[in-house]
């Protein structure tokens, strides 16, 4: 009974052996046909590793086919790190038609950081032109002003190949469209007058080139041309206008304040001559109290008071014959 038992086993495990080898013949057939063989132990290997075998197969087929030997072993980890392994593939069999040295490695690590490898190879070779500033950012022109206030706007071509050397760590095109902007901003700034710009653009395109912005960069600048220029507005004759109006409406304010000022003093001083007549008044109604207090006390005589009134009464024909308009 316990023979039975055990050849049933043997026999179930031997069957299941049998499905996975016809099951992974073809594949294992079809590498070695191909000379890129991988043996039926990794195939099971990957199946149990829910590693998807025809994707690995199919591209050390490729790669061997192009003479690049990498092992299966290196695939199927890319495979299991999330990587495109065929991408990966058809990058290296670019790269290694185009001459550009390309290690899986190096290939592999492009691919996991989120950059697109077989398109960075593509642009190696064919090198791609980044429009300076970026139109779907909704900007169309670098607007810059020179000395003598006059508003330039330029539109750049930038050349770029990619430097695959660079592409992991790198910055993106965002950076080098920034940094290009930066240079014709600066380019514009420096010049003394806009006419000089007008009669040699490609000014802009030597300085800008001279920086050296594609430091840092997963690309190789190769030119830097001027698409459009045209003349904007008159910057610095709008700020020397905006700020008259400013010096007009500050110089206003000062005189309204002064004018002010003015008005408040005359008030200050009608105020002041009210109060002096006031006291004059005050003074004058005391006289005829003095008088009496004088006439009582013996200190001023009848005769005195008639001298004083003749003397007033003088005083007055005098203050009127002098007030009097003169005759022609």
């Amino acid at each position: 009974m316990t023979y039975l038992i055990l050849l049933a086993i043997v026999a179930i495990i031997a069957l299941g052996f049998l499905l996975l080898f016809f099951r992974f013949f073809g594949l294992w057939f079809r590498a070695m046909l191909s000379g890129a063989s991988v043996g039926m132990g990794k195939l099971i290997g990957m199946w149990l590793r829910h590693v998807n075998a025809a994707v690995i197969v199919e591209a050390r087929i490729m790669l061997t086919k192009a003479g690049i030997e990498v092992d299966s072993d290196m695939l199927e980890t890319h495979f299991l790190a999330r990587g495109d392994v065929m991408k990966v593939s058809r990058a290296l069999v670019a790269a290694n038609k185009a001459n550009i040295p390309l290690p899986f490695q190096r290939a592999a690590a492009i691919d996991l950081a989120g950059r697109d490898v077989l398109e960075a190879v593509k642009t190696s070779v064919n090198p791609k032109v980044i429009d300076c500033p970026d139109p779907a950012k909704g900007k169309q022109t670098i607007d810059a002003v020179a000395k003598d206030g006059i508003q330039l706007q330029v539109k750049a071509r930038v050349t770029v190949r990619a430097n695959i050397e660079r592409l992991v760590g790198g910055a993106t095109e965002e950076t080098i469209i920034a940094r290009v902007g930066e240079g014709i901003v600066t380019t514009i700034g420096s010049s003394e007058t806009y006419k000089s710009v007008l009669e040699n653009p490609d000014l802009i395109s030597k300085r800008v080139l001279e920086k050296g912005l594609d430091a840092g960069t997963a690309f190789e600048i190769l030119s830097i041309d001027i698409a459009d220029i045209d003349v904007g507005a008159n910057v610095g004759a709008k700020l020397q206008a905006d700020q008259a109006e400013a010096d007009k409406r500050r110089f206003q304010a000062e005189a309204e304040k002064r004018r002010a000022a003015a008005q408040a003093r005359e008030q200050e001083m009608l105020a002041l001559v009210q109060e002096n007549r006031a006291k004059v008044v005050l003074a004058e109604s005391e006289i005829p109290l003095a008088i009496a207090e004088a006439f009582k006390k013996g200190q001023l005589g009848i005769m005195d008071y008639y001298r004083l009134k003749n003397l007033q009464a003088d005083t007055d024909m005098r203050s009127s014959i002098g007030n009097a308009p003169q005759g022609k």
